[in-house]
């Protein structure tokens, strides 16, 4: 029905080419600030949750960018084609999660960062919540 629906986690590029669905909720959610997520985006850090890849329903062309991550694994940044919008990453590590950029949520205060994880590469510019979780590496999920 459609009341299921309401709750599910979607989102979408900048123009709209690639949208996604998610019925599952988050496994974890948090800041990235490894130097990879960095160079990635010009930030410093990148907000994301983590979701079982089964759950995750993409429509649209996706494409990947992979590079070897702070972890020693093989990340796979995806976005689209179109306007470049980072949406998804995918790590060997984790096969069984897709982590979702937070920004690109419908409703982006869905997103509720637990930790912060990669702060040994965090910058000094980069005032992080104190209140949050901290780890210098991968976080252990």
């Amino acid at each position: 029905g459609r009341n299921t629906r309401v709750n599910n986690l979607a989102g979408a590029c900048q123009c709209a080419a690639v949208r996604y669905e998610c019925a599952a909720q988050p496994l974890f959610a948090g800041n990235c600030h490894c130097r990879d997520c960095q160079r990635a985006t010009g930030a410093a850090y990148v907000p994301v949750f983590a979701v079982p890849a089964q759950a995750l329903k993409i429509t649209g062309e996706v494409k990947y960018y992979e590079s070897r991550s702070d972890s020693g694994n093989t990340f796979s940044r995806g976005f689209c084609p179109t306007c470049g919008g980072r949406l998804f990453g995918k790590t060997s590590g984790f096969p069984q999660f897709t982590l979702i950029t937070a920004g690109s949520l419908n409703d982006p205060t869905r997103f509720k960062p637990a930790m912060d994880f990669f702060t040994a590469s965090a910058q000094p510019w980069d005032h992080m919540n104190p209140d949050l979780s901290k780890f210098p590496k991968q976080p252990k999920v």
